[in-house]
């Protein structure tokens, strides 16, 4: 029976508003700051203005489609969901590299904070070899946390809302101690004077620089699956978080500039430009005594926990990815012992160092703002688009004036990214490498993966429905008796059907039309098909297909029919040639949306004696033993069940091998005892126990070709014999796997 398992909804409105709050009151403000005030001037507090307002804009599109979608990923489901590929891989890409990048921030503002608590102590400078001490920091901050994460610790609960309210208590003192140093000191008025010093290009050049800043509200509507009454509260926590951050934002920009006495010579926004980073920390010292060390306290808390919850983030969405099929399986991998994603971590961690240590804090900074305009951009066109694809979708909160709310979004984060460019070069060449190598990963890797996961995903669902359909391609009367007999055992297990296509082929360069006459010559053919199904008390009924490449009008014909299992004929002599350009079934082993078996010499039902089922470890062989239970009913005859070790081979790979192959045969519910053969050379082995009379049923090799261009495999030598037939199995999760070993290959 299956169960449906769900998370409990336990986050009340508070506890996931605090999540928004606690994601963007962090590390950017502590460490963006003074760097967005050297490049702006006095209009820092424009720059917090105007993005607080991008930031709002593309709120909407999250409070809407939170609310009415309630499933983790976020903006990668929605734009996935919504948008043709490659959209949604590029989302889930970029995604990764944002918050990969803004983990690099997030290091270097602790490598930054941790140096100046150095200093603070009385630890005098010193030099490191490669790269100064707080990259040294920085590096060692990622590698610490990405062990954590491997460990399984995480900031969740209300452990979460305590740093959140550590954090806001030090940026509020800040806050506090600015104004009653502006306060007590008159002419703070003339720090704003010339407002727009560097222009709109240092305003908008540090809009791109601080947006990251901004990001953190986008978490909520992925905790959607554990808040109550999400339809209500999302959209609710959404715009809260940012008005509460928002106006915190303004403050800081406000007492930065006002309260700060720069040096002489010196205006203040140069001064904070100057001290960067740590700029925060200067002002403080600057308000009251021992102010500068509570904001390195606040600081090193920010940066740590953004640390910690970004590894864990950017690590998810690699994750979400290969299980999506977008990237490979071994990145989905979970640790047996942590039961974490290790390998998600891993990779997430070196792209995180690999940036902090090839990129200036600032350049970092913009590199991840890019990111996130241009995913914040996908998402706000995916709303536009949901809201006509789905138009009664059940929606807690409505943005108003669609299209042109989410358009005025998407333009404003052009526009910012844009010029960016600009300003940040470094920046763009990162992010814009990235997309670069993300679309050659796709059109490369992916993209035949994730049509596959669909394809499979469709498959199962039919087997669920009891719809069950086995499509068989004949091309001659010669071989559909024994074709037909295989589709119909294996339909005839799932109370399924039977469609048998013949492939009328025209030349390249010739009209489709010119392939009727083939047609008629191929009408004997699936007339006797359909004949030796229903002989076989299975629904039976043909398709005549014309078509430039056969390989292709069979997958297609499989797609069409809604196939689950396909059966094709491979004949065992081939030319040199043959083998060297894609044989038709190779081509249909790779693109087939089902199980696929392909058949070797020729069935007669009334000689087969037994069927010999040669096991391994592998999800095809348990496929194979699966299958064989409806071939021994069909021919009332006996399975036996063997595998092949080395005679001189070692004794715990033996141990290993054999209980591999016993683990088969009981995942595949086949109640018969597995006999070991011990001989010099397995392969030989196994051609050596199969007898006249035989019907083989092996699985194909989960690496390899069935059809090799030099030597040949196991199927092919026992079917030359012209005693045995064979039939090969593959599952459909094998068939994305290429260029690897051949199976059993004999040269």
């Amino acid at each position: 029976m299956a169960i449906e398992v769900r998370l409990s909804r336990e986050m009340r409105l508070v506890d996931v508003t605090m999540i928004g709050v606690g994601a963007m009151i962090g590390a950017g403000i502590f460490v963006l700051t003074g760097i967005a005030a050297g490049v702006a001037g006095p209009a820092l507090i424009l720059v917090f203005l105007l993005n607080g307002l991008v930031a709002l804009l593309t709120a909407m599109a999250y409070a809407e489609l939170g609310s009415a979608i309630h499933g983790a990923g976020g903006g990668y489901l929605w734009i996935k969901r919504s948008l043709p590929d490659p959209s949604g891989f590029l989302a889930g890409w970029m995604d990764w590299f944002a918050h990969a990048v803004a983990c690099s921030l997030y290091a270097l503002g602790f490598g930054a904070y941790f140096r100046e608590v150095l200093h603070v102590a009385g630890v005098g400078e010193f030099q490191l070899p490669i790269f100064g001490l707080e990259v040294w920091l920085a590096v060692g901050a990622c590698a610490l946390f990405s062990y954590i994460n491997f460990r399984g610790a995480s900031e969740t609960g209300k452990a979460g809302n305590v740093v959140t309210l550590g954090k806001l208590a030090v940026i509020g003192a800040f806050i506090v101690a600015g104004l009653w140093t502006m306060a007590k000191h008159t002419g703070w008025q003339g720090s704003f004077s010339p407002f727009m010093r560097e222009g709109w290009g240092g305003v908008l050049a540090a809009m791109g620089l601080t947006f990251i800043a901004f990001e953190g509200y986008e978490i909520i509507a992925q905790t959607s699956e554990e808040v109550e009454d999400p339809r209500r509260n999302v959209p609710r926590a959404v715009f809260l978080s940012l008005l509460i951050v928002i106006p915190i934002y303004l403050l800081v920009a406000l007492v930065a500039v006002g309260a700060v006495t720069p040096p002489a010579g010196m205006n203040v926004t140069e001064y904070l430009g100057q001290e960067k980073e740590t700029a925060l920390v200067t002002a403080a010292d600057q308000f009251v005594m021992g102010g500068g060390l509570i904001v390195l306290v606040g600081g090193l808390l920010s940066t740590l926990s953004a640390l910690n919850a970004t590894i864990y983030s950017s690590s998810r969405v690699a994750l979400a990815m290969a299980r999506d099929a977008s990237l490979p399986p071994i990145v989905a991998r979970i640790h047996s012992v942590r039961a974490t994603p290790h390998v998600a971590i891993l990779l997430s961690a070196a792209l995180v160092i690999g940036m902090a240590v090839a990129l200036p804090i600032e350049e970092v900074a913009a590199a991840a703002s890019v990111m996130f305009l241009l995913l914040f951009a996908g998402v706000n066109v995916a709303a536009i688009r949901l809201r006509k694809q789905q138009p009664d979708l059940d929606r807690g909160y409505r943005i108003p004036l669609v299209p042109f709310v989410p358009i005025l979004a998407i333009l404003c984060m052009l526009v910012v990214a844009v010029f960016m460019f600009v300003g940040y070069p470094l920046a763009w060449l990162a992010a814009g490498g990235w997309i670069v190598f993300g679309l050659g990963a796709y059109y490369v890797y992916s993209r035949t993966r994730e049509k596959a996961l669909v394809e499979r995903e469709i498959w199962m669902e039919r087997i669920e429905r009891k719809e069950y359909r086995v499509l068989v391609a004949v091309s001659s009367l010669r071989t559909a008796e024994s074709l037909v007999e295989v589709a119909s055992a294996i339909a005839k297990k799932h109370n399924g059907e039977v469609v048998a296509v013949a492939v009328a082929e025209v030349p390249e360069g010739e009209a489709l039309l010119t392939g009727r006459r083939r047609v008629r010559e191929l009408r004997p053919v699936l007339e006797k098909a359909v004949e030796f199904g229903l002989a076989r008390e299975v629904k039976t009924h043909p398709v005549a297909k014309i078509a430039h490449r056969i390989s292709h009008a069979i997958v297609q014909t499989a797609r069409e029919e809604h196939c689950n299992f396909l059966v094709i004929g491979s004949a065992h002599r081939q030319s040199f040639f043959e083998r060297v350009v894609a044989t038709i079934v190779e081509r249909v082993l790779k693109d087939a949306p089902c199980q696929v078996g392909v058949v070797y010499g020729e069935l007669e039902s009334g000689k087969v004696r037994q069927i010999v089922l040669p096991v391994t470890k592998s999800r095809n062989a348990e496929l194979a033993a699966e299958l064989v239970p409806a071939f021994a009913e069909r021919f009332s005859v006996p399975v036996r069940a063997l595998t092949v070790v080395a005679r001189d081979g070692d004794q715990p790979s033996e141990e290993e091998f054999v209980a591999g192959a016993r683990e088969t045969l009981k995942a595949a519910g086949l109640g018969v005892e597995l006999e070991v053969l011990r001989r010099r050379e397995p392969a030989q082995g196994l051609l050596g126990a199969i007898r006249y009379g035989d019907l083989v049923i092996l699985g194909a090799p989960s690496r390899g070709l069935v059809t090799p261009v030099f030597g040949e495999t196991i199927p092919m030598e026992i079917a030359k014999r012209g005693r045995n037939p064979v039939v090969v199995v593959r599952d459909l999760d094998e068939r994305v796997r290429r260029f690897e070993r051949v199976f059993f290959r004999r040269s």
